[in-house]
């Protein structure tokens, strides 16, 4: 799958293992989350309960450091593949004032990929894991099954999602936006 979307499978074999050790992690670590003690060991105080052990994408600071790794990541594999200023011209373009406005639209869409990919993976997973909590507080024992089974499944697709968004941003970036002028 990988050689057929970025078309070589040099390149392929060239970020594949980034692709798994983001897939993997981020699966294992929403499985992880089902472990016994997870979140319902802790220390009581007047604040209220503070768990010792938490889900790893419950907290922003992962999801936050995982996206900072994938757009480095996909910036640099820009770069190598197309040279700094060729890819540069994709985000600063003065041949007109159209392609100006698209590389500026293009330069906030890099920022905000660093946003929507870490608030899409903790907003999911920390969804879930308030879901459950709240349904097993109200109809514990048999309610929350389903539910942890279905959590179980997002787990495994927002693993997918983010190794695919990864592997999608990638291509674009090694992609000549101006490849029709030449």
């Amino acid at each position: 799958f990988m050689t057929e979307t970025l078309e070589s499978e040099k390149v392929a074999s060239k970020y594949l293992p980034l692709l798994l050790t983001i897939f993997f992690f981020i699966l294992v670590s929403n499985l992880l989350e089902f472990i016994p003690g997870v979140g319902s060991i802790g220390f009581h105080s007047a604040e209220g309960f503070t768990p010792l052990f938490r889900s790893v994408n419950t907290d922003l600071n992962v999801t936050l450091a995982l996206a900072i790794i994938a757009v480095i990541t996909i910036e640099i594999a820009g770069i190598a593949a197309l040279g700094f200023w060729r890819y540069g011209s994709k985000f600063i373009n003065f041949s007109s004032p159209l392609n100006f406005v698209v590389g500026l639209i293009e330069l906030v869409s890099e920022v905000g990929r660093l946003i929507s990919y870490s608030f899409r993976l903790f907003g999911n997973i920390f969804a879930g894991e308030v879901l459950l909590g709240v349904v097993g507080f109200f109809a514990p024992y048999i309610v929350p099954v389903p539910l942890m089974s279905f959590e179980l499944f997002v787990g495994f697709i927002q693993a997918a999602v983010f190794a695919l968004l990864t592997l999608f941003f990638i291509k674009l970036a090694i992609t000549d936006a101006h490849a029709d002028a030449h």
